[in-house]
């Protein structure tokens, strides 16, 4: 019969040791590199501001390294939230970022404002996306945040409609996985007289609320942190929405996950004034219609040179244009940057055919 050998017993004094020293070089190195930071504030005209220094496409590289240098313990999510939180504070030295974001506080849009920025910015709740476009066309707000499709649901039509008359571009996307949790000031489901969502929010979770809450009334209101502040003051009143609207208005999470689809996923536009230089792995979104979208072969001529130059469109969209009756314009994704030889030539030849052209933005794929 074989011995066991005894491990050695682990010093835990020495590795305190180790980590306290270790912690001390990750500070000096934070610092220098935030240090390294107001230089590059320096060297752009000593602007003040971090907007007029602040460069998607640079983030989503050091992300993408970081993510490449990985080998673990630490999750690659970890890894790029750690390091999104080191950006965020570095930048927000001299002035924070304000981001104007669809509120009120407590929203998923909120969160997803924490996942692209960090949190070291100024995050601003505007009560429509209307309201997020305009404070970031005037100045107010440095970037916005809004909803543009959910994997379940489908399209935010608002958003989308809202590029038809707005000049701003876009310079991001944050995909966010979305947890809805049935909450209220009670302890069970017995008590629930209504629900109150915002519509998205109850067809997401319509499977669960049929099976377990069939006769309750659902209410469709503006937000789900509209539906959680009724939660907190009526009687009866439950509401769904992620974890953080329930710190934010003190209510007892009765049952988590209601969603119907495990994979449920928002994704989300960042929106701003300028367009981007190229990342390195991007994205193009433009808005383009024919003078007749109603004749034959209208769509196969617009999209004959995408085929043509080797450009896939990872997403289509048809939206009334507003200038007609049953005239339409489509929104479309473009894998790769604007920039990209085969992908200008393509939009160079669609524009020629297009009685409509706008390139929306290019912008880095979201990252994790």
């Amino acid at each position: 019969m074989s011995k066991k050998i005894a491990k050695e017993p682990l010093d835990l004094e020495s590795v305190r040791v180790s980590i306290d020293e270790l912690d001390a070089s990750i500070q000096a190195l934070i610092n220098e590199r935030a240090r390294l930071a107001q230089e590059v504030g320096k060297a752009k005209s000593g602007a003040a501001r971090a907007a007029d220094y602040y460069r998607p496409e640079r983030e989503a590289q050091v992300l993408r390294n970081a993510l490449a240098r990985n080998q673990g313990p630490l999750s690659d999510e970890e890894v790029v939230r750690l390091f999104r939180e080191i950006m965020s504070s570095c930048l927000a030295q001299q002035e924070p970022l304000k981001i104007g974001y669809l509120g009120p506080e407590g929203t998923f849009t909120q969160s997803a404002v924490s996942k692209f920025f960090g949190h070291s910015v100024r995050s601003m709740p505007l009560m429509s996306i209307d309201e997020v476009f305009q404070e970031v066309e005037s100045g107010a707000a440095d970037f916005g945040i809004v909803p543009v499709e959910n994997s379940t649901e489908g399209t935010v039509n608002h958003t989308v409609d809202r590029f038809l008359i707005s000049p701003l571009k876009i310079c991001g996307e944050v995909e966010l996985r979305v947890e809805q949790h049935l909450m209220g000031k009670f302890t069970g489901l017995a008590e629930v007289k209504r629900v109150c969502a915002h519509a998205q929010s109850l067809a997401q979770c319509r499977g669960w609320l049929g099976e377990y809450l069939p006769d309750v009334e659902r209410v469709a209101v503006s937000s789900n942190a509209e539906g959680a502040r009724r939660a907190r003051d009526e009687q009866g009143t439950a509401a769904i929405a992620g974890a953080t609207a329930a710190d934010v208005y003190d209510l007892n999470m009765l049952v988590s996950n209601i969603e119907d689809r495990p994979d449920n996923t928002t994704r989300f536009l960042v929106i701003g004034r300028d367009l981007l230089a190229s990342s390195g792995d991007d994205k193009t979104s433009v808005l383009i219609s024919a003078a007749d979208t109603d004749s034959p072969g209208a769509l196969y001529r617009l999209l004959e040179p995408l085929a043509r130059h080797g450009i896939s469109m990872t997403r289509i969209e048809s939206r009334p244009s507003r200038r007609k009756k049953w005239h339409y314009v489509f929104f479309m994704d473009l894998d790769g940057h604007a920039s990209d030889p085969a992908l200008s030539q393509a939009l160079a030849e669609l524009e020629e055919q297009a009685s409509l052209f706008r390139i929306l933005g290019s912008y880095p794929k979201a990252v994790m």
